[in-house]
């Protein structure tokens, strides 16, 4: 896709920093997020034991739910460990024709995953043994490596501390939410 360039490029520049000093509080003067984090992400797949297979047999994710929808006769929906008590969930639609995976607004660009640096470095061997295309350190991006599921959804392993960002540490403390005590986590 093309990237905006000359003054185009430097008004949306200029409006992003306007946002940030409109929106962007020090870390000291941030009020608590007022909820625990994600129970789950939930995301649409077109094939579950593919789904199962990609995220569990291969990425290392243990799968750990496999139920009906709730509100969808016939539907799929489970779970994978992702750490952390971090859930990453799916739902398959059958009968439901879906369009293939594209960018577009209110779509999911990537997920972006905490790793280790020998997680990252495994990931990345797993990568190559199987032959899958990815967009890694050789693209600029040192701690990112990034790969596509068989749904289209963006996956990025960082190799970055959680609430860590570019090197720069989003957050004070862990954890955040109003309520948590440490012991909670």
């Amino acid at each position: 896709m093309p990237q905006p360039e000359g003054a185009e490029l430097e008004a949306i520049r200029a409006r992003r920093e306007e946002l940030r000093q409109k929106y962007l509080r020090p870390v000291g003067q941030r009020p608590a997020t007022p909820v625990g984090g994600f129970h789950h992400v939930a995301l649409i797949c077109r094939n579950v034991e593919e789904t199962i297979r990609f995220y569990q047999e291969f990425l290392g994710f243990p799968l750990v739910e496999l139920v009906e929808n709730r509100d969808y006769a016939g539907s799929s929906h489970f779970f994978f460990d992702v750490g952390n008590r971090n859930l990453l969930g799916f739902f398959d639609f059958p009968g439901h024709d879906h369009p293939p995976f594209s960018e577009t607004i209110g779509g999911v660009q990537h997920i972006a995953l905490s790793t280790t640096p020998e997680n990252f470095a495994a990931a990345r061997q797993r990568l190559d043994d199987a032959g899958v295309e990815y967009l890694g350190p050789d693209r600029g991006v040192a701690d990112s490596l990034y790969i596509r599921d068989p749904n289209g959804i963006g996956i990025e392993f960082y190799r970055a501390e959680l609430a860590v960002f570019d090197g720069h540490r989003l957050l004070d403390s862990w954890p955040r939410s109003a309520g948590q005590t440490l012991g909670e986590r």
